[in-house]
């Protein structure tokens, strides 16, 4: 299982050189975990960026994949890796998600860049 954060969901949709990079380690939606949060920041990233018909598009797209609600024992795991690891709260609750689901988490977000269980890749100049 692999969790898509939202900087790398981003950088496939807009199809840029660190997109087209992640295209290959992009699993089948059945093996692809999307946190609600993430949804939350696609939703509000493509309406602003693309539309409300493009964001309608991508949720109907994370709706193939396996949605992942914040409960309890993540939030909780969440307040403890902000903790430890400075994360910010959205952050902190996407990786407690792939923690708690024994994901790898897929980023292009340089502050995941040394933490256990990250495949980070660092955004191409454009």
């Amino acid at each position: 299982m692999i969790l898509v954060d939202t900087s790398a969901f981003v950088e496939w949709l807009i199809g840029s050189k660190s997109g087209a990079a992640l295209i290959p380690l992009l699993p089948e939606p059945d093996a692809w975990l999307v946190p609600t949060l993430v949804q939350l920041e696609l939703a509000k990233w493509v309406t602003r960026e693309r539309g409300e018909e493009k964001a309608d598009e991508v949720i109907a797209f994370t709706e193939s994949c396996r949605v992942v609600p914040l409960d309890t024992v993540t939030a909780l795991r969440a307040a403890e890796l902000c903790r430890l690891h400075k994360l910010a709260t959205a952050d902190a609750v996407i990786y407690a998600t792939a923690l708690e689901q024994g994901a790898r988490l897929l980023t292009c977000d340089a502050h995941f860049e040394d933490l256990d269980g990250v495949d980070y890749h660092r955004k191409w100049k454009a």
